[in-house]
């Protein structure tokens, strides 16, 4: 059985690390979603650009596989310098996601929901109006796709962001950063998870790869705390799977 997790958000969830910083995680129980499908993981996960790399959901994963002893599979939507606005119910991002997501479901169960975004709503024409756009659309996501009784994980925005100096209006990351902690404090099935300490890319923008690893180890602690310890998955399989399986070696 396949417990599978949707990434979210912009280019942070993408990840954005050299993947010389950090060891590989080779759990053979990982595997990413293409084409509709379950995959081993291969690294970039979530290839939005180029230049995409190291993500937080590869420890993420590991840490979820050792626990549980079961598959984790990853459903890799996020798109790096995307703004909330374009995260709304009906916008491309969102229908892609819940698209993905409920294939994912024909062979997996859903366990939750891992969401880091907001670097691009710094502005402070936007910060304001974060906390209820982001509302509508982490309930958005859960009644499209009968998601009611899983976790959904908000990552905070770095502590290094205003030495950032591409963007000059990141500087105000802790507005983001008090509604991500406020809406989830509020809202029963959601938690915050705190980047403090956590360091950069020579960019000032996006995680490093060792600090990408950290954050995963911290979705998956704030994971373990709100997680139903009675929720019992139902066991979901399909026939590609068997023909999968024999494939994957050649």
């Amino acid at each position: 059985m396949i417990h599978s997790f949707l990434l979210i958000g912009q280019s942070n969830m993408a990840g954005r690390g050299n993947p010389a910083e950090v060891e590989l995680v080779s759990d053979k129980r990982i595997r990413i979603m293409r084409n509709g499908r379950w995959q081993s993981m291969f690294r970039p996960i979530n290839p939005d650009r180029s230049f995409s790399g190291v993500n937080l959901a590869e420890k993420f994963a590991q840490r979820y596989a050792e626990t549980y002893d079961v598959s984790v599979g990853l459903v890799c939507c996020a798109d790096g310098g995307t703004k909330l606005s374009q995260w709304q119910p009906g916008s491309l991002l969102f229908d892609n996601a819940v698209n993905n997501a409920r294939l994912a479901q024909r062979t997996s169960t859903i366990a939750g929901v891992l969401w880091h975004q907001g670097e691009s709503d710094c502005h402070e024409h936007l910060y304001g109006s974060y906390k209820e756009s982001l509302g509508v659309i982490m309930e958005a996501f859960r009644k499209e796709l009968d998601l009611y009784d899983v976790p959904f994980l908000l990552g905070g925005l770095g502590d290094f962001l205003p030495f950032c100096e591409k963007f000059s209006e990141v500087k105000n990351y802790r507005k983001i950063n008090e509604a991500l902690a406020s809406f989830a404090k509020e809202n029963k099935g959601y938690g915050f998870v705190s980047a403090e300490g956590l360091t950069a890319n020579p960019d000032q923008l996006h995680f490093n790869a060792p600090s990408l690893y950290e954050f995963g180890e911290r979705y998956f602690a704030e994971f373990q705390k709100l997680r139903d310890p009675n929720k019992v998955f139902e066991e979901k399989c399909h026939p590609d799977d068997a023909i999968r399986s024999s494939m994957e070696a050649l």
